[in-house]
């Protein structure tokens, strides 16, 4: 039965449950004059509440910092962490606020507001997000469900007048987001780099029994070992990291700014900042202008995943002693990762399985692709027309269209040899290349409508991005190439 008021959730509070060295109990600062943009009534249910109760001032009171969740135990996490590949020490949830934990009917979600004010971990930060990335969040954590991609989710997004000065003078807004939990692999970092190897292991225990109980039953040889659940933990971790980056891959999404505190410990994308969905295709395509060594490209981003990975690993070795154990289980990244990669875009291929000499024909597509900048989204969505005799679809999509065109037929010849009909082919095809994806241009018509208090596009995209994969009449320019404007649109760390 769902909740009809938010007093009705069945509140728990495990995170604020350990120590109070893990955080700092807050309350957060309120918007002034606050409206709620937009409600998510699909995530609502996710936490068992009636959608109703998103119209209701006590939804907007509690979600825009005004007054504590009911039964919740507000708080703001510590955390450390590298960003750009440098130790940056001590960080921390500086524009964040735990609301609490709501058991759903299909398991537990923390409800956390981000953008509602300053914390003792702000260090120079003002505690404020502003609407723009806000949308951009709002939206990308639903695109990412819709594609199959583990994320985080987001409950509301509340809007205020308050000023809020970045590169100009932006207004305030506040999203609320859900994970099952906020963990970060910077919070194992914390505590590995001032060496409270007690905290660390508090830390380790309270996430394998919450989440990974699997990792005190896998099969470990000796029962005596006590090391054995932290290496389990690892391997489950880089395991659920690599078939993310594998997917990420697959959409041609970039995250952008890949610090170890952006990392999520249950393998969600996690933190949506200058992010993007890829148009033109580059190998090395930097999404976040802020990074000017391409760090985070979107060909790095696999091997950034390992590099954070040898970071969490490096912090659990104050409770596990076997180094070769560590390194073990971090070797294991590469042959996961490729494996899922070669199965997603097998699938994309239309491939019925992946044979090893499918790489050469993989690799020639996407050197084709960068040479030509050719649209990531509608290449693969369009190759499904191709096959079924519509090849211009495809080659339209390249300047060099004799080599498009030569690839193809590369690519009919390989599924000859798979043998099965087109029409099931193309049909497995279009489920798994999506038509819709949340284009830069299309995130940003949605914030210039919002700004004027116009929910419309958001309510579009919603839709649409909650089903990316079939086609829905009337809505061919949300699948359309971007318009020339798009390539003047920049995102970076300040938002």
């Amino acid at each position: 039965m769902s909740a009809h008021t938010l007093r009705d959730l069945r509140v728990v509070n495990s995170f604020a449950a350990l120590p109070g060295a893990f955080y700092t109990r807050l309350a957060p600062q309120a918007l002034n004059n606050p409206r709620l943009l937009h409600g998510n009534a699909e995530a609502a249910e996710l936490i068992g509440l009636d959608p109703s109760v998103m119209s209701t001032p006590e939804f907007l009171s509690v979600f825009s910092g005004a007054q504590p969740l009911p039964g919740g135990d507000t708080l703001a996490a510590v955390y450390s962490g590298h960003q750009f590949g440098v130790w940056a020490g001590q960080l921390g949830d500086g524009r964040a606020h735990l609301l609490g934990e709501v058991e759903g009917p299909r398991g537990n979600w923390e409800l956390q507001l981000k953008g509602s004010g300053m914390t003792p971990y702000s260090r120079m930060g003002d505690g404020r997000a502003v609407l723009r990335s806000s949308v951009r969040e709002y939206l990308a954590s639903e695109a990412m469900h819709g594609l199959g991609v583990p994320t985080t989710r987001a409950l509301a997004l509340v809007v205020s007048d308050d000023p809020v000065m970045r590169e100009t003078v932006e207004t305030a807004a506040i999203v609320t987001r859900m994970s099952p939990s906020f963990v970060r692999f910077g919070s194992f970092e914390h505590w590995s780099s001032r060496r409270q190897p007690d905290m660390l292991k508090t830390l380790a225990d309270y996430v394998i029994d919450r989440f990974y109980p699997e990792c005190r039953e896998a099969g470990t040889g000796d029962p005596s070992n006590e090391m054995a659940p932290y290496i389990n933990l690892l391997r489950a971790v880089t395991r659920r990291t690599a078939l993310l980056m594998a997917d990420w891959q697959a959409v041609g999404f970039c995250h952008g700014v890949m610090n170890t505190d952006n990392m999520s410990i249950l393998g969600l994308t996690l933190d949506y900042g200058p992010y993007g969905f890829m148009d033109g295709f580059r190998l090395g395509h930097i999404c976040n202008h802020s990074d000017s060594e391409g760090r985070y490209s979107w060909n790095r981003q696999p091997s950034v995943a390992l590099w954070n990975l040898y970071r969490l690993g490096g912090s659990l070795h104050a409770l596990v002693q076997d180094v070769e154990g560590l390194r073990a289980v971090l070797d294991e990244f590469e042959p996961v990762f490729t494996r899922a990669f070669h199965d997603r875009m097998g699938a994309k291929l239309g491939l019925a399985a992946w044979r090893p000499a499918d790489e050469a024909l993989l690799d020639d597509l996407l050197k084709l692709m960068d040479a030509n900048q050719a649209d990531f989204t509608l290449t693969w969505r369009r190759l499904a027309d191709a096959l079924s005799g519509q090849r211009s679809a495809f080659e339209d999509l390249f300047i060099d269209r004799p080599a498009a065109g030569a690839w193809l037929d590369r690519l009919v010849e390989r599924h000859a040899q798979d043998g099965r009909p087109v029409q099931d082919v193309t049909a497995g095809m279009n489920r798994v290349n999506p038509l819709y994806v949340l284009r830069n241009h299309l995130a940003e018509e949605a914030i210039r409508a919002a700004k004027t208090g116009d929910v419309g596009e958001i309510d579009t995209l919603m839709k649409l991005l909650r089903n990316p994969y079939e086609a829905q009449p009337g809505h061919e320019r949300h699948a359309a190439l971007p318009p020339d404007w798009a390539g003047s649109l920049e995102v970076s760390c300040s938002s």
